[in-house]
């Protein structure tokens, strides 16, 4: 039974999709050539706050498909991966699924955060993403990266840029400057324009590199 309930995922994309895509191909002659292309896909937001937190620890430093084997092999040993669940594991089970002791102690760390009522999971909803990216930095193995794509891909947040994620600076490089290397601030420069939609413009300079969506 525990098998079945696994795969029974609720995924939700967001309302503002069609709008965001309308209004990013009218001020932006990169994202008008780019976004036909990938046709309804769109940011999905699938399982709940703690298992796309853990998912995102166990993918750290890793590939993505090296990350997807570990998650596979983790989320096979509770019945559920919830935060009291995760307690309950032993530290050599979680090492045999090929996590390594410091991705332990964040996930272990992560669940504390959760069963002890740290974090404002329910108060997510009316808070600032600046606000929400305080409260998920304090737990240990979360750093801003993973909470601005906590907030792309769980909360669906329309307006994120992330601007240390290699994906985005190469995705801006190779559609905006030929390839050339891109700073930070030259980013931010051409993410101006993608404005109030920053999330969704992200997404598709992903799809240039990479046109299967990630799932968090």
């Amino acid at each position: 039974m525990s098998a079945i309930k696994k795969e029974v995922i609720t995924v939700v994309t967001p309302d503002y999709w069609q709008q965001a895509c309308a209004h990013l191909g009218k001020r932006d002659r990169v994202m008008k050539r780019l976004i036909p292309r990938f046709g309804d896909a769109s940011l999905e937001s699938r399982g709940d706050a703690f298992v796309t937190l853990a998912r995102s620890i166990v993918g750290q430093q890793i590939s993505v498909k090296a990350a997807q084997s570990v998650w596979n092999k983790f989320e096979a040993l509770p019945r559920r991966v919830t935060p009291a669940n995760v307690l309950k594991l032993k530290v050599d089970d979680m090492r045999a699924a090929g996590l390594s002791v410091r991705k332990i102690e964040y996930l272990v760390d992560l669940a504390l955060h959760f069963d002890s009522g740290r974090i404002h999971v329910k108060q997510w909803q009316g808070m600032d993403d600046e606000a929400i990216i305080a409260e998920l930095v304090a737990i240990r193995g979360i750093g801003r990266w993973t909470a601005e794509m906590f907030l792309m891909f769980h909360l669906l947040r329309p307006d994120v840029l992330p601007l240390d994620d290699v994906g985005l600076l190469k995705g801006i490089s190779q559609n905006y400057f030929s390839g050339e290397p891109v700073s930070r601030s030259e980013a931010r420069e051409v993410a101006q324009a993608w404005a109030p939609w920053r999330s969704v413009a992200t997404w598709y300079m992903w799809r240039s590199l990479e046109p299967m969506p990630v799932a968090y």
